[in-house]
């Protein structure tokens, strides 16, 4: 087979990040000078659902959310909007603005992460191998793109004492100039000869840190070397950047996102190949190591559908020998290669891939499939036992089941339409179930109408069939077993009303059941063996104490035993969240306080006894974990299935004074911690940062010719540094940064001392033209829709379900909504409003589906009291469903909501085989009492066969984390189902049309 192979469904990722820097700014003036005029004018972009936001001290991040229904098509067309309407607002923002920076490939996967690391190798050397491992897989087929982590850029230092410049008479401005002029690229011109152009080149660029140390400052007379008035040394970015560990060493990531429709197996094995290839050229000592596998994750996923899908096989042969003989079986059997071949030809057609969702389906689909050659050859088999010969029985076979059969085919499609057509990101997810389902039903029925009665009437022996028959006389249905059924039909049919009174409270049973008993749910965790430990620290807390933290958690897991014996191996990223490894990752971006450990373990078992003891670890009073730090928030979570949720238990509190926003906040959180079923409740903003205000004497300042911007930009310049020039090394750039020495810049108290030039040349310290206040500000301001928002968050303590606990906070809200100011409110968030946001998106394909039932209906029934009467059986699935569901104690998720849709459309299917022939034997001429018990009891034998099908392959399917709850659902349904189909829909169809008893 060439079809694709993923471990989840193609689905558009329909969030875009705009990222603007603004060096200086505080949270408070980047939201309203950057954060706002982003978000106003983004608000007018077609199809934009949510503008959410994050304005730190520095730094705005805008998240474009488009609502869940947007058509794929047309969210490039979107994208490009923003990156319109962010062009036409450039000229507006403030000066000194860097960006806006706009990432519409926020959704992309990476199938594989490779790390290098090097004992005794600096993070240079590990970049320059990184960088060349990642130009030889860019050429790999199928890769769409290589990025790196965790780089560390180089810096060239250029560290002056302000003191000592003060005392030489130095201005900073003057090392600049030489800096700038020695190393500047321009053009010396050229020769023009008869025969060639001779261009001039001059030296003088900087070629390493030795060549800045020797550049020469001539100031006032006097010559000096710059490495005479100032350290010049090499290093890296400080304060760093995000950084990458594996398994405790520091680490250059190849994160490698592959095309569309790729097969991420085959391209696995590619990019394994050829690091294994380049790995024979690195120097010894530095290592290429895996650090996600996509690929092997999807391995050993499909080879365990296809176990399962072998299984499914088998038991449909099982059911089909054993009930039908082996002749008979063997025409069933034979249709079912033939209709996967078809199927997986078509699916390569119509670009499925091979992923959880399309080898989920096709296991529905197999129980699905043999329904109408089962209906074909058992028609065959009644019509040879009556004596017919095989020609007649097998054109009979064809003209009296295919129209039939093709509505209750089309039936059961239909039951799957809010599936395929469900306008959300979780029916964008989804889709591949309806499209496999549907195409291997639709073949199914082809098979069974023109090589089904082909195959009987070559394999069946119509002479054994007769002399089998003939044992029983002539009614082929007079056997003890028939005369039982028929006499329970009878029965039923005869205490009609007693029947039907007890259907509809087992079916009010059902719906107490789902609103009472039985727990909600969006989607399961995911059955990968990864854990996720996220660390949050204080909000303006440095990288280097979120370093500090992450260590910690390192050692624990290198030299603690017991979870040691769990852990394969792990990656730790200090200042980012890990690259999208994992389609529904919840990614977090650009947080000085936050580090993300991605640990692997050797088992399901493994992950969930880490799990307990890191939460048991991190929730004890340890000394070692929270010495010094005793803010520090830390969670472990597995990975989620569907579109990411995050915190599972989430409410929004919106408003626009900060203060009122924080004390509505706390009260919210004060309701949700009184929930016995939670824990951790905390907030995604509401700290303060530390800083220093500088109060400028204005008179003085400008006596001694001081502007405020000269303050900022020689503070700046001495504590943080400024980048000057670059030296160009290869195809790298090196800054070359001059700044103030460690001893002056690390030590907060030295600040008043710093001396700052005045327009006389002269030095003051900086304590003589200002006043130094310590003081707290917003560390962080969070937005949605252009309100300051505050989301109390929360996890979920004990194994009740998201959905349950969020419905019993709620209503206790009311008595803060009650006393909310002015232009406030509460929204409920999490896993709840996604899962609401899905079944909205389900519920609102309902009607075109009920549209689509009923005209089949119609187009065969041809009445609409039977009509009718079919589309009342579609709901009394939910009797099996809630008892299946309370029985195995599983909880109703999103999944299982598509089953249960799917499931009204295979009981209608059952119902209008019974009703059609209940309608042609009245034509025929039987009274109405005797074609209702007849009908039920001929077609008892397909109706079951069919139905017990469909539900023994779903047995492989119960064992899938993903498919579980669905398989559970449809098995219950079905199989209390077509119990009523036997007896209550006869008795249903009695009291309908008040038939007499016979």
């Amino acid at each position: 087979m060439k079809l694709g192979r993923a471990e989840d469904p193609d689905f558009t990722f329909k969030v875009m990040v705009v990222r603007t820097l603004w060096p200086g700014a505080t949270a408070h003036e980047v939201e309203l000078q950057v954060t706002e005029r982003i978000e106003k004018k983004l608000q007018e972009v077609a199809w934009v659902d949510v503008l959410r936001s994050n304005s730190r001290a520095g730094e705005s991040l805008v998240f474009i959310i488009l609502k869940d229904y947007t058509p794929k098509s047309d969210v490039p067309d979107a994208w490009y909007q923003v990156r319109k309407k962010i062009g036409d607002i450039k000229q507006t923002f403030p000066a000194g603005i860097q960006g806006p920076f706009i990432n519409d490939e926020f959704g992309d996967t990476f199938i594989n992460i490779f790390a290098v690391t090097g004992d005794g190798f600096d993070m240079a050397r590990l970049r320059h191998e990184a960088d060349r491992i990642g130009r030889e897989l860019r050429q790999v087929p199928d890769v769409k793109k290589v990025e790196l982590v965790g780089v560390q850029d180089e810096k060239i230092y250029v560290e002056i004492s302000h003191a000592k410049l003060a005392t030489l008479g130095i201005d900073p401005l003057q090392i600049f100039d030489a800096l700038q002029k020695q190393n500047a690229m321009a053009s010396a011109g050229f020769f023009e000869t008869e025969s060639d152009r001779v261009r001039l080149r001059v030296s003088g660029e900087f070629r390493s840190e030795e060549s800045v140390r020797a550049l020469g400052v001539q100031v006032g007379g006097q010559f000096f070397r710059l490495g005479d008035i100032a350290s010049v040394k090499r290093g890296y970015t400080d304060p760093p950047a995000p950084r990458m560990h594996v398994q405790g060493q520091p680490a250059v990531g190849i994160a490698i996102a592959m095309n569309k429709g790729g097969d991420v197996i085959k391209l696995g094995d590619r990019l394994r190949t050829e690091v294994a290839r380049l790995q024979k050229d690195l120097p010894t000592g530095i290592d290429v190591q895996v650090v996600a596998d996509q690929p092997e994750i999807v391995r050993q996923s499909i080879s365990l559908f296809m176990s399962s899908l072998t299984e499914a096989v088998i038991i449909v042969l099982a059911v089909s020998f054993l009930s039908l003989g082996l002749r008979t079986g063997t025409v069933v059997a034979l249709s079912i290669p033939l209709v996967l071949a078809i199927t997986f030809l078509l699916m390569e057609l119509f670009g499925i891939d091979l992923q959880r969702v399309s080898l989920g389906a096709l296991i529905i689909a197999l129980g699905l499939l043999v329904d109408d050659a089962i209906i074909a050859v058992e028609m065959m088999v009644v019509k040879m036992e009556e004596g017919w010969d095989r020609f007649r029985a097998a054109t009979f076979a064809y003209t009296s089941t295919a129209f039939p059969m093709l509505t209750g085919t089309l039936v059961t499609v239909a039951g799957f339409t809010p599936v395929g057509f469900a306008r959300s990101s979780s029916g964008e997810y989804t889709f591949s179930m309806f499209a496999v389902v549907s195409i291997a039903l639709v073949v199914s029925w082809v098979v069974a109408v023109l090589f089904t009665p082909y195959l009987g009437y070559k394999i069946l022996d119509a002479k054994k069939l007769q002399a089998k028959a003939q044992k029983h006389g002539e009614n082929i249905y007079d056997t003890p077993g028939y005369r039982r059924l028929r006499a329970a039909v009878e029965w039923c049919v005869h205490r009609r009303w007693l029947v039907i009174g007890v259907t509809l409270a087992a079916f009010a049973l059902s719906l107490v059941a789902f609103n009472k008993g039985i727990e909600k749910q969006f989607f399961p965790p995911s059955d990968r063996t990864e854990l996720l430990v996220d660390l949050w620290l204080p909000q303006g807390a440095s990288l280097k104490a979120t370093e500090a933290q992450a260590l910690k958690v390192e050692r624990l897991l290198l030299d603690e035993p017991e979870m040691k014996k769990s852990v394969r191996q792990f990656a730790s990223y200090i200042g980012n969240g890990s690259p999208r490894f994992y389609l529904p990752l919840d990614q977090q971006l650009f947080n000085n306080n936050f580090a993300q450990f991605v640990v692997v373990t050797h088992s399901l078992e493994a992950r969930e006894d880490l799990k307990r003891r890191l939460e048991t670890h991190f929730a004890s009073e340890n000394a070692d974990w929270h010495g010094g730090m005793a803010n520090v928030r830390a969670r472990v979570l597995r990975l989620e299935m569907g579109p990411p949720v995050g915190f599972p238990i989430q409410f929004r509190v919106s408003g626009e004074h900060l203060g009122d926003l924080r004390r509505v906040a706390e009260e919210v959180a004060s309701v949700m911690r009184a929930n016995p079923h939670v824990r951790d409740v905390n907030f995604d903003w509401n700290e303060m940062s530390k800083s220093v205000r500088l109060d400028v004497d204005q008179d003085r300042a400008r006596a001694l010719g001081i502007s405020s911007l000269d303050l900022s930009n020689s503070i700046n310049l001495l504590l943080s540094g400024l980048s000057i020039t670059q030296m160009r090394e290869g195809d790298q750039l090196v800054d070359v940064v001059v700044r103030a020495k460690g001893d002056e810049r690390a030590r907060i108290s030295a600040l008043g001392d710093i001396n700052i030039r005045t327009a006389s040349g002269r030095y003051v310290p900086l304590a003589q033209v200002a006043k130094i206040h310590y003081e707290l500000e917003d560390g962080l301001i969070n937005r949605r829709n252009r309100l300051p928002t505050v989301t109390v968050r929360a996890d979920i303590r004990d194994s009740t379900q998201a959905p349950v606990i969020s419905a019993q906070i709620n209503p206790e809200l009311n008595a803060v909504r009650a006393k909310l100011p002015p232009g406030f409110q509460i929204e409920l968030g999490g896993a709840t409003e996604e899962s609401a946001k899905g079944e909205d998106s389900v519920r609102a394909v309902m009607p075109w589906m009920l549209m689509a039932v009923i005209t089949l209906l119609m187009m065969q029934l041809q009445s609409i009291g039977r009509t009718v009467l079919v589309l009342l059986t579609a709901p009394l699935g939910l009797i099996g469903v809630a008892i299946a569901l309370m029985l195995f104690k599983v909880p109703f998720g999103f999944v299982a909501t598509l089953g249960v849709i799917a499931l009204s459309g295979m009981i209608m299917r059952n119902s209008v085989i019974l009703v059609d022939q209940i309608e042609q034997d009245e034509k025929a001429g039987k009274p109405t009492w005797e074609a209702i018990v007849g009908s039920t009891v001929r077609r008892f034998r397909p109706i079951m066969l069919t139905a017990a099908a469909a539900i023994l392959a779903m047995i492989p399917l119960t064992r899938s984390v993903f498919w579980g709850s669905m398989a559970i659902s449809i098995m219950g349904g079905l199989i209390v189902a077509t119990a009523l189909t036997v007896f209550f829909l006869p008795a249903l169809y009695a009291a309908w049309y008040r038939v007499k008893v016979g």
